[in-house]
Protein backbone atom coordinates (compact mmCIF):
# COMPACT_ATOMS: atom_id res chain seq x y z
CA UNK A 1 0.00 0.00 0.00
CA UNK A 2 1.64 3.50 -0.68
CA UNK A 3 0.99 6.34 1.01
CA UNK A 4 -2.02 7.96 -0.68
CA UNK A 5 -3.88 4.60 -0.12
CA UNK A 6 -4.05 4.65 3.53
CA UNK A 7 -6.77 5.30 5.15
CA UNK A 8 -8.14 6.39 8.00
CA UNK A 9 -11.22 7.03 10.38
CA UNK A 10 -10.88 10.16 11.92
CA UNK A 11 -10.94 8.48 15.21
CA UNK A 12 -8.35 9.64 17.49
CA UNK A 13 -7.05 9.01 21.00
CA UNK A 14 -5.22 11.69 23.29
CA UNK A 15 -2.16 12.11 25.10
CA UNK A 16 -1.41 15.27 27.44
CA UNK A 17 2.04 16.27 27.72
CA UNK A 18 3.66 18.67 30.57
CA UNK A 19 6.44 20.61 29.01
CA UNK A 20 8.85 22.06 30.59
CA UNK A 21 10.54 25.58 29.53
CA UNK A 22 9.20 28.93 28.07
CA UNK A 23 6.04 29.29 26.25
CA UNK A 24 7.92 29.06 22.76
CA UNK A 25 10.10 26.32 23.77
CA UNK A 26 7.64 24.27 25.28
CA UNK A 27 5.17 24.59 22.10
CA UNK A 28 8.19 24.11 19.45
CA UNK A 29 8.37 20.90 21.82
CA UNK A 30 5.14 19.69 21.42
CA UNK A 31 5.17 20.27 17.76
CA UNK A 32 8.31 18.06 18.00
CA UNK A 33 6.67 15.06 19.85
CA UNK A 34 3.61 15.02 16.97
CA UNK A 35 6.75 13.95 14.58
CA UNK A 36 9.11 11.88 17.54
CA UNK A 37 5.79 9.73 18.40
CA UNK A 38 4.51 8.74 15.33
CA UNK A 39 7.23 8.64 11.90
CA UNK A 40 10.43 10.05 13.93
CA UNK A 41 11.47 11.40 11.00
CA UNK A 42 12.83 15.06 9.48
CA UNK A 43 10.11 16.96 8.44
CA UNK A 44 11.24 16.97 4.77
CA UNK A 45 11.17 13.29 4.49
CA UNK A 46 7.92 13.21 5.34
CA UNK A 47 5.29 13.04 2.30
CA UNK A 48 2.19 14.98 1.77
CA UNK A 49 -1.09 13.41 1.90
CA UNK A 50 -2.49 11.34 4.46
CA UNK A 51 1.00 10.78 6.41
CA UNK A 52 1.50 14.44 6.73
CA UNK A 53 -2.72 15.05 7.45
CA UNK A 54 -3.87 12.13 9.76
CA UNK A 55 -1.09 10.36 10.86
CA UNK A 56 1.24 12.62 12.42
CA UNK A 57 -0.39 13.59 15.75
CA UNK A 58 -1.66 17.12 16.45
CA UNK A 59 -1.58 19.76 18.83
CA UNK A 60 -4.96 20.35 19.77
CA UNK A 61 -4.64 22.58 22.93
CA UNK A 62 -1.48 24.15 24.65
CA UNK A 63 -1.88 26.53 27.88
CA UNK A 64 0.59 27.57 30.64
CA UNK A 65 0.38 25.84 34.06
CA UNK A 66 2.55 28.54 36.04
CA UNK A 67 6.18 28.14 36.69
CA UNK A 68 7.21 26.97 33.56
CA UNK A 69 4.82 24.49 33.08
CA UNK A 70 3.14 23.95 29.82
CA UNK A 71 0.30 21.60 29.09
CA UNK A 72 0.06 20.19 25.69
CA UNK A 73 -2.47 18.15 24.30
CA UNK A 74 -1.74 15.90 21.60
CA UNK A 75 -4.11 13.66 19.77
CA UNK A 76 -2.62 10.71 17.26
CA UNK A 77 -5.00 8.42 14.56
CA UNK A 78 -6.32 5.05 16.60
CA UNK A 79 -5.01 3.16 13.38
CA UNK A 80 -1.81 3.34 15.50
CA UNK A 81 -2.74 1.46 18.20
CA UNK A 82 -3.55 -2.66 17.98
CA UNK A 83 -4.69 -3.42 21.35
CA UNK A 84 -1.26 -4.43 23.27
CA UNK A 85 0.16 -2.45 26.02
CA UNK A 86 3.35 -2.46 24.02
CA UNK A 87 1.97 -0.18 21.37
CA UNK A 88 -0.18 2.18 23.66
CA UNK A 89 2.86 2.65 25.28
CA UNK A 90 5.41 3.19 22.11
CA UNK A 91 2.30 5.81 20.87
CA UNK A 92 2.01 7.67 24.16
CA UNK A 93 5.64 7.74 25.51
CA UNK A 94 8.13 5.60 23.56
CA UNK A 95 10.42 8.57 21.88
CA UNK A 96 9.38 10.85 24.85
CA UNK A 97 10.61 9.39 27.14
CA UNK A 98 13.88 9.46 25.93
CA UNK A 99 13.89 13.91 26.33
CA UNK A 100 14.14 15.83 28.87
CA UNK A 101 11.49 18.17 30.59
CA UNK A 102 8.52 15.50 29.43
CA UNK A 103 5.47 14.28 31.08
CA UNK A 104 3.36 11.82 30.19
CA UNK A 105 0.40 13.26 32.49
CA UNK A 106 -2.99 11.89 30.99
CA UNK A 107 -4.04 9.59 28.50
CA UNK A 108 -7.19 9.18 26.89
CA UNK A 109 -8.64 6.80 24.39
CA UNK A 110 -12.41 6.00 23.04
CA UNK A 111 -14.54 3.19 23.56
CA UNK A 112 -13.36 1.47 20.21
CA UNK A 113 -9.65 1.43 21.64
CA UNK A 114 -11.03 0.63 24.89
CA UNK A 115 -12.24 -2.17 24.03
CA UNK A 116 -9.27 -3.69 22.51
CA UNK A 117 -7.25 -3.41 26.01
CA UNK A 118 -7.05 -6.89 28.40
CA UNK A 119 -8.60 -5.16 31.53
CA UNK A 120 -9.76 -6.35 34.80
CA UNK A 121 -10.68 -10.45 34.64
CA UNK A 122 -12.68 -9.60 37.98
CA UNK A 123 -12.55 -6.02 39.15
CA UNK A 124 -13.78 -4.57 42.39
CA UNK A 125 -17.00 -6.35 42.10
CA UNK A 126 -15.84 -9.59 40.76
CA UNK A 127 -12.95 -9.79 43.59
CA UNK A 128 -15.71 -8.63 46.24
CA UNK A 129 -17.94 -11.25 44.84
CA UNK A 130 -15.19 -13.79 45.54
CA UNK A 131 -14.43 -12.99 48.91
CA UNK A 132 -17.79 -12.24 49.84
CA UNK A 133 -16.72 -9.28 51.26
CA UNK A 134 -19.35 -6.39 49.59
CA UNK A 135 -18.60 -3.26 51.36
CA UNK A 136 -15.87 -2.98 53.82
CA UNK A 137 -12.24 -2.56 52.55
CA UNK A 138 -10.28 -5.54 51.50
CA UNK A 139 -7.15 -6.44 53.44
CA UNK A 140 -4.26 -7.97 52.01
CA UNK A 141 -1.32 -9.28 53.87
CA UNK A 142 2.54 -9.34 52.69
CA UNK A 143 4.76 -12.25 52.82
CA UNK A 144 8.42 -11.42 53.75
CA UNK A 145 11.14 -11.01 54.40
CA UNK A 146 13.67 -12.94 52.15
CA UNK A 147 15.67 -15.60 52.91
CA UNK A 148 12.66 -17.31 54.97
CA UNK A 149 12.10 -21.13 54.07
CA UNK A 150 9.10 -22.39 52.16
CA UNK A 151 8.09 -23.73 56.13
CA UNK A 152 8.48 -20.10 57.92
CA UNK A 153 6.56 -18.41 55.06
CA UNK A 154 3.83 -21.31 55.02
CA UNK A 155 3.55 -20.57 59.21
CA UNK A 156 3.38 -17.25 58.62
CA UNK A 157 0.70 -17.71 55.86
CA UNK A 158 -1.33 -19.56 58.23
CA UNK A 159 -1.29 -17.02 60.85
CA UNK A 160 -2.47 -14.67 58.63
CA UNK A 161 -5.13 -16.21 57.27
CA UNK A 162 -6.22 -17.30 60.46
CA UNK A 163 -6.48 -13.67 61.23
CA UNK A 164 -8.66 -13.37 58.69
CA UNK A 165 -7.14 -11.35 56.09
CA UNK A 166 -8.70 -11.72 52.42
CA UNK A 167 -5.72 -12.06 50.59
CA UNK A 168 -1.91 -13.12 51.07
CA UNK A 169 1.06 -11.77 48.64
CA UNK A 170 4.22 -13.13 48.48
CA UNK A 171 6.73 -10.09 48.40
CA UNK A 172 8.15 -9.04 45.51
CA UNK A 173 11.39 -10.27 46.51
CA UNK A 174 10.75 -13.73 46.23
CA UNK A 175 11.81 -15.23 43.51
CA UNK A 176 13.03 -19.00 43.06
CA UNK A 177 16.03 -19.06 45.36
CA UNK A 178 17.76 -22.66 46.69
CA UNK A 179 16.71 -21.54 49.95
CA UNK A 180 13.39 -20.94 49.15
CA UNK A 181 12.71 -22.87 45.72
CA UNK A 182 9.29 -21.60 43.71
CA UNK A 183 7.46 -24.69 43.28
CA UNK A 184 7.61 -26.09 47.18
CA UNK A 185 6.78 -22.29 48.42
CA UNK A 186 3.62 -22.00 46.79
CA UNK A 187 2.79 -25.57 47.13
CA UNK A 188 3.89 -25.17 51.41
CA UNK A 189 1.52 -21.75 51.44
CA UNK A 190 -1.35 -22.39 49.26
CA UNK A 191 -1.65 -25.75 51.74
CA UNK A 192 -1.81 -23.51 55.14
CA UNK A 193 -3.86 -20.75 53.87
CA UNK A 194 -6.29 -23.64 52.66
CA UNK A 195 -6.30 -25.05 55.87
CA UNK A 196 -6.36 -22.07 58.20
CA UNK A 197 -9.55 -21.02 55.89
CA UNK A 198 -11.40 -23.86 56.51
CA UNK A 199 -11.06 -23.21 60.35
CA UNK A 200 -12.43 -19.94 60.21
CA UNK A 201 -14.63 -20.32 57.16
CA UNK A 202 -13.60 -17.56 55.06
CA UNK A 203 -12.16 -17.35 51.57
CA UNK A 204 -8.70 -16.37 51.72
CA UNK A 205 -6.81 -16.26 48.21
CA UNK A 206 -2.89 -16.52 47.96
CA UNK A 207 -1.01 -14.35 45.68
CA UNK A 208 2.64 -15.85 44.34
CA UNK A 209 4.83 -13.52 42.81
CA UNK A 210 5.43 -14.81 38.96
CA UNK A 211 8.12 -13.79 37.14
CA UNK A 212 10.73 -14.38 33.97
CA UNK A 213 10.25 -14.65 30.52
CA UNK A 214 6.85 -15.75 29.28
CA UNK A 215 7.40 -19.51 28.93
CA UNK A 216 8.67 -19.53 32.60
CA UNK A 217 6.38 -17.02 33.79
CA UNK A 218 3.34 -18.73 32.19
CA UNK A 219 4.74 -21.80 34.22
CA UNK A 220 4.70 -20.69 37.43
CA UNK A 221 1.14 -18.86 36.58
CA UNK A 222 -0.19 -22.59 35.95
CA UNK A 223 1.71 -24.20 38.84
CA UNK A 224 -0.13 -21.59 41.05
CA UNK A 225 -3.44 -22.40 39.05
CA UNK A 226 -2.79 -25.99 40.35
CA UNK A 227 -2.01 -24.99 43.50
CA UNK A 228 -4.88 -23.18 44.16
CA UNK A 229 -3.20 -20.32 45.42
CA UNK A 230 -6.39 -18.19 43.83
CA UNK A 231 -3.84 -14.91 42.64
CA UNK A 232 -0.96 -14.07 41.10
CA UNK A 233 1.66 -11.09 41.65
CA UNK A 234 3.68 -9.62 39.02
CA UNK A 235 5.80 -6.99 38.68
CA UNK A 236 4.70 -5.07 35.06
CA UNK A 237 7.98 -3.21 35.42
CA UNK A 238 9.99 -6.44 35.19
CA UNK A 239 7.98 -8.58 32.95
CA UNK A 240 6.52 -6.34 30.78
CA UNK A 241 2.80 -4.77 30.60
CA UNK A 242 1.95 -7.28 27.73
CA UNK A 243 3.04 -10.10 30.30
CA UNK A 244 0.22 -8.89 32.67
CA UNK A 245 -2.14 -8.31 29.88
CA UNK A 246 -1.64 -12.07 28.47
CA UNK A 247 -2.36 -13.00 32.01
CA UNK A 248 -5.51 -11.36 32.10
CA UNK A 249 -6.73 -12.95 29.10
CA UNK A 250 -6.19 -16.59 29.81
CA UNK A 251 -9.73 -17.95 30.56
CA UNK A 252 -7.63 -21.22 31.27
CA UNK A 253 -6.09 -19.39 34.22
CA UNK A 254 -9.06 -16.69 35.59
CA UNK A 255 -7.09 -15.87 38.62
CA UNK A 256 -7.02 -12.02 40.01
CA UNK A 257 -3.82 -10.47 39.35
CA UNK A 258 -2.00 -8.06 41.95
CA UNK A 259 0.37 -5.69 40.35
CA UNK A 260 3.64 -4.19 42.45
CA UNK A 261 5.35 -1.21 41.17
CA UNK A 262 9.08 -2.99 41.51
CA UNK A 263 11.66 -1.06 38.89
CA UNK A 264 8.97 1.52 37.99
CA UNK A 265 10.16 4.21 40.53
CA UNK A 266 12.17 6.42 38.00
CA UNK A 267 8.82 6.91 36.04
CA UNK A 268 7.62 9.07 38.62
CA UNK A 269 10.01 10.49 40.87
CA UNK A 270 11.11 13.39 39.14
CA UNK A 271 8.57 15.66 39.02
CA UNK A 272 9.00 17.06 35.36
CA UNK A 273 9.51 14.18 33.35
CA UNK A 274 8.68 10.73 33.38
CA UNK A 275 4.92 9.69 33.92
CA UNK A 276 2.39 11.09 36.20
CA UNK A 277 1.06 8.73 38.97
CA UNK A 278 -2.48 8.60 37.88
CA UNK A 279 -1.28 7.10 34.60
CA UNK A 280 1.48 5.17 36.09
CA UNK A 281 -0.18 3.34 38.98
CA UNK A 282 -3.59 3.72 38.16
CA UNK A 283 -4.25 4.25 34.44
CA UNK A 284 -1.70 1.95 33.16
CA UNK A 285 -2.40 -1.21 35.68
CA UNK A 286 -6.05 -1.20 34.82
CA UNK A 287 -5.65 -0.84 31.31
CA UNK A 288 -3.22 -4.40 31.71
CA UNK A 289 -5.59 -6.19 33.75
CA UNK A 290 -4.91 -5.61 37.20
CA UNK A 291 -7.74 -6.26 39.78
CA UNK A 292 -5.50 -4.49 42.42
CA UNK A 293 -2.88 -1.98 41.78
CA UNK A 294 0.12 -1.99 44.72
CA UNK A 295 2.12 1.70 44.77
CA UNK A 296 2.67 3.68 48.18
CA UNK A 297 0.93 5.66 49.83
CA UNK A 298 1.59 9.61 51.08
CA UNK A 299 3.03 10.22 53.98
CA UNK A 300 6.20 8.01 53.59
CA UNK A 301 9.32 8.22 52.41
CA UNK A 302 8.25 8.44 48.46
CA UNK A 303 8.20 11.17 46.60
CA UNK A 304 3.62 10.38 46.34
CA UNK A 305 1.16 13.30 47.65
CA UNK A 306 -2.58 13.12 48.60
CA UNK A 307 -3.50 14.48 45.57
CA UNK A 308 -1.67 11.53 43.93
CA UNK A 309 -3.45 9.02 45.36
CA UNK A 310 -6.48 10.56 45.15
CA UNK A 311 -5.45 10.60 41.36
CA UNK A 312 -4.51 7.30 41.26
CA UNK A 313 -8.20 5.94 43.04
CA UNK A 314 -10.03 8.00 40.28
CA UNK A 315 -7.93 6.91 37.55
CA UNK A 316 -8.40 3.00 38.79
CA UNK A 317 -12.53 3.96 39.23
CA UNK A 318 -13.20 6.19 36.59
CA UNK A 319 -15.65 5.25 33.44
CA UNK A 320 -13.57 3.39 30.81
CA UNK A 321 -15.98 2.08 28.46
CA UNK A 322 -16.94 -1.50 29.39
CA UNK A 323 -13.53 -1.90 31.64
CA UNK A 324 -14.20 -2.77 35.73
CA UNK A 325 -12.61 -0.71 37.86
CA UNK A 326 -9.77 -1.50 39.52
CA UNK A 327 -8.55 -1.59 43.14
CA UNK A 328 -6.54 1.13 44.57
CA UNK A 329 -4.50 0.23 47.63
CA UNK A 330 -3.24 1.59 50.81
CA UNK A 331 0.66 0.28 51.26
CA UNK A 332 3.82 0.93 52.80
CA UNK A 333 3.92 0.52 57.01
CA UNK A 334 0.16 0.11 57.59
CA UNK A 335 -1.23 0.31 60.98
CA UNK A 336 -4.57 0.83 62.11
CA UNK A 337 -4.03 4.40 63.18
CA UNK A 338 -3.92 5.35 59.54
CA UNK A 339 -7.29 3.28 59.02
CA UNK A 340 -9.86 6.48 59.15
CA UNK A 341 -7.39 8.66 57.14
CA UNK A 342 -7.09 6.65 54.34
CA UNK A 343 -10.14 5.35 54.09
CA UNK A 344 -11.30 8.74 53.99
CA UNK A 345 -9.41 9.50 50.75
CA UNK A 346 -10.30 6.04 49.38
CA UNK A 347 -13.73 5.40 50.98
CA UNK A 348 -14.71 1.45 51.24
CA UNK A 349 -13.29 0.39 47.62
CA UNK A 350 -9.37 -0.06 48.61
CA UNK A 351 -7.01 -2.76 49.78
CA UNK A 352 -4.76 -2.36 52.84
CA UNK A 353 -1.27 -3.66 52.17
CA UNK A 354 -0.04 -4.80 55.79
CA UNK A 355 3.88 -5.55 55.83
CA UNK A 356 6.27 -5.88 58.71
CA UNK A 357 3.58 -3.09 60.92
CA UNK A 358 1.33 -5.94 61.59
CA UNK A 359 4.77 -8.35 62.88
CA UNK A 360 5.28 -5.55 65.71
CA UNK A 361 4.96 -9.11 68.04
CA UNK A 362 5.69 -11.80 66.12
CA UNK A 363 3.74 -13.96 68.54
CA UNK A 364 0.43 -12.15 68.27
CA UNK A 365 -0.06 -11.89 64.41
CA UNK A 366 -3.63 -13.66 64.03
CA UNK A 367 -4.63 -11.08 66.99
CA UNK A 368 -2.99 -8.12 65.24
CA UNK A 369 -4.88 -8.72 62.23
CA UNK A 370 -8.57 -9.54 63.76
CA UNK A 371 -7.76 -6.27 65.49
CA UNK A 372 -7.22 -4.16 62.29
CA UNK A 373 -10.17 -5.98 60.31
CA UNK A 374 -12.04 -5.11 63.55
CA UNK A 375 -11.09 -1.19 63.16
CA UNK A 376 -11.58 -1.35 59.32
CA UNK A 377 -15.23 -2.67 60.03
CA UNK A 378 -16.01 -0.73 62.84
CA UNK A 379 -15.26 2.55 60.77
CA UNK A 380 -17.35 1.29 57.82
CA UNK A 381 -20.13 0.77 59.70
CA UNK A 382 -19.64 4.38 61.56
CA UNK A 383 -19.19 5.82 57.35
CA UNK A 384 -22.39 3.57 56.37
CA UNK A 385 -24.41 5.54 58.78
CA UNK A 386 -22.97 9.50 58.38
Amino acid sequence: MTADQLRFSGQRFSVEYHLQGSAADARRHADLLCIDQTVEAADHVIPAGPIRSELLGRVERFEGLGDGVHAALLTFPIELLDGTMSRLLHMSFGMASLQGGVRLSNLILPDVALSRMAGPRLGTAGLRAQLEVPVRPLVCAVLKPLGLNPDALAELAYEFALGGVDLIKDDQSLGDHPFCPFNERVSRCAEAIAAASKETGRTCLYAPHVFGPWPKLFERATLAKQAEAGAILICPGLTGYDAVAALSGLTALSLPLLLHPDFLGSHYVGRDSGIAPAVLFGLLPRLAGADISIYPAYGLDYPVTQADCRGIAQACRTELGTLSPTFPTAAGRMNASRIEEMMALYGSDVVFILGSEIRRDPTQIRDACRTFLHVIERTSQMNLHI
